[in-house]
């Protein structure tokens, strides 16, 4: 009979010992589960955040960009070993420009490592102009006088922004065939104020009157 409530005993020591884990498990579990749900809830309010982070990031880094112009299509090797003597003659040969003073640059060099680049895809040059209307200018003599063309290869410019002002940009370039065909009128524009702090690009789309 001892035997008996002694075994009793301990089978139910054992369960309410086995109960107690079973409860720190739950509120273990619930815990969790709390934090789970506190980041859910807290998740849109961190996005929010990191669109503002990016937006005030882009609103700071394009200004840094905007007397940079970027060119397209010249040969690997082209330039030689003066690569900003190379590009002031291509500037005044090529393009047709008459700079006054001469052009000057903070930096000139290719875009990418030189194992990617090939015959048919030559890496991109950026320049880095010492005065921000002679960056200006050669993006709009470009503009007018394209296509501009050495040894038989089409040179192409482009001002340079940031990735995010690049990605609306041709978000909203790839919507051109649907406003043709709905005959709207459309640009892309720098907005007018602003324009010296700020390289944003304006995004605008007008109906025809």
């Amino acid at each position: 009979m001892d035997l008996k409530i002694t075994d009793l005993t301990l089978a139910s020591s054992s369960i309410r010992a086995d109960i107690a884990g079973f409860r720190e498990t739950a509120n273990n579990l619930d815990q969790r589960l709390s934090a789970v749900e506190d980041h859910i809830a807290t998740t849109p309010d961190q996005e929010e955040e990191l669109k503002s982070l990016g937006a005030k990031l882009t609103e700071l880094e394009d200004p840094s960009r905007r007397d940079n112009v970027r060119f397209f299509g010249i040969p690997e090797q082209k330039e030689g070993s003066d690569i900003k003597t190379f590009l002031s003659s291509l500037l005044t040969n090529h393009f047709g420009i008459e700079f006054s003073p001469p052009p000057e640059f903070q930096r000139v060099h290719r875009i990418g490592p030189s194992h990617k680049a090939s015959a048919n895809k030559p890496r991109p040059i950026i320049a880095c102009f010492l005065r921000h209307e002679q960056a200006r200018q050669v993006i709009s003599t470009a503009k007018a006088r394209q296509p501009i063309s050495l040894d038989g290869h089409e040179i192409r410019v482009a001002a340079d922004f940031s990735r995010l002002t690049n990605d609306r940009r041709r978000a909203f370039l790839a919507l051109r065939p649907q406003l043709r065909s709905l005959d709207i009128k459309y640009g892309l524009f720098e907005p007018a104020l602003g324009f010296i702090e700020s390289f944003i690009i304006s995004l605008i789309v007008y109906a025809l009157l």
